[in-house]
């Protein structure tokens, strides 16, 4: 049988109509819809199903971060407009930033903030900066009091009130992150509960999701591409918790690209390693995944190294026959859209 060649960026693209792209969250978290990709089927459902899909026994394994009001609005010290976004702080005064200007600013220079602060321009990296907040303000105090929530660039509105709440999940705990594991927006405290109450077991782990999340692919060759990195931690209890799920034959249900990314970063031999660590792990088709049994995820971007990562986990054919499915039923796409539960393909274990 001849072997399939190398997938390419072009095998990752799909037409989206605008009007999918989910612009606000559902009136209600758990009032989503959810499409189940089966082995051999898809079915339309609302996520109030989950738990009739998770079965008693299994480890539901959710990302625990929390989203920081990481987008910040200034200026250059000769008046040119400047927008940053947290990629992650690197000490009590100082942050690497994504940074969008017309005429960045060269190492040396400053950006006049809200409330009387400024940065200085450390350093620059491609279309990040290193930024040290000048003040008597920690950078933690002035993105509480100044930044703002830093929804996706393709919702196409400013954040509003209610996004302080909608754009966190309900479990978060470990402040970190400048987007939301998305995934995990749909349960309320409800959903958590009849969860355990029917006999799941959840566990966390922490992935600090960083800016260059948003970074696109731009070579058709996958294999010159760089992925961006993120720090992870996974506590001790949380790798018993899966070391028992997997002697017990138990599944692994990991909530959202995230989760899964940390939890296969940290396998090694036959378990999941406790501890913390840097990822940089670009998932492509021909992964062998260690870990994860089931993954529940939203609909992704198009040429995106997430949809890359669910095409490997799911199979590819699935994974185009999902989507088609999902454009056709007017299923609503990414960060406040709905969500899928995908099966692991066969053979995609080592």
């Amino acid at each position: 049988m001849s072997q399939r060649p190398a997938y390419r960026l072009s095998d990752f693209d799909y037409e989206l109509p605008q009007e999918l792209i989910a612009q606000r969250p559902a009136p209600a978290r758990s009032q989503s819809r959810l499409l189940h990709v089966g082995h051999e089927s898809l079915a339309d459902l609302t996520f109030a199903a989950l738990p009739d899909l998770v079965r008693p026994g299994e480890l539901l394994v959710v990302n625990d971060t929390k989203v920081i009001r990481s987008r910040l609005r200034g200026r250059r010290e000769s008046g040119g407009k400047v927008e940053l976004l947290l990629e992650r702080v690197v000490g009590p005064d100082e942050a690497w930033m994504q940074l969008a200007a017309s005429h960045p600013p060269k190492p040396g220079g400053r950006i006049l903030l809200d409330g009387g602060a400024a940065a200085t321009v450390l350093e620059r990296d491609g279309r990040f900066v290193r930024l040290r907040l000048v003040g008597d303000t920690s950078l933690d105090e002035y993105l509480d009091r100044f930044g703002e929530v830093p929804l996706p660039p393709y919702i196409a509105r400013s954040a509003e009130p209610f996004d302080a709440e909608r754009y966190q999940t309900v479990y978060a705990r470990q402040r970190g992150a400048v987007a939301a594991p998305t995934a995990g927006l749909h349960f309320d405290d409800a959903m958590l509960a009849t969860l355990r109450q029917r006999g799941v077991a959840i566990a966390a782990v922490t992935l600090h999701v960083g800016a260059g999340t948003f970074q696109p692919v731009d070579d058709e060759d996958l294999s010159r591409h760089r992925m961006h990195s993120e720090r992870y931690e996974i506590s001790p209890e949380t790798a018993a918790a899966i070391a028992a799920a997997s002697a017990a034959g138990r599944a692994i249900v990991a909530v959202g690209t995230t989760t899964l990314r940390a939890l296969e970063s940290s396998a090694a031999g036959e378990g999941v390693r406790p501890g913390a660590a840097e990822t940089s792990l670009f998932i492509t088709p021909g992964f062998r995944f260690r870990v994860a049994d089931r993954l529940l995820t939203n609909f992704h971007l198009p040429r995106s190294t997430l949809l890359m990562l669910v095409s490997a986990f799911a199979g590819y054919d699935r994974i185009r026959a999902a989507y088609a499915h999902a454009v056709r039923e007017r299923y609503r796409f990414f960060s406040y859209g709905d969500a899928m539960l995908l099966e692991r393909e066969s053979g995609t274990t080592s």
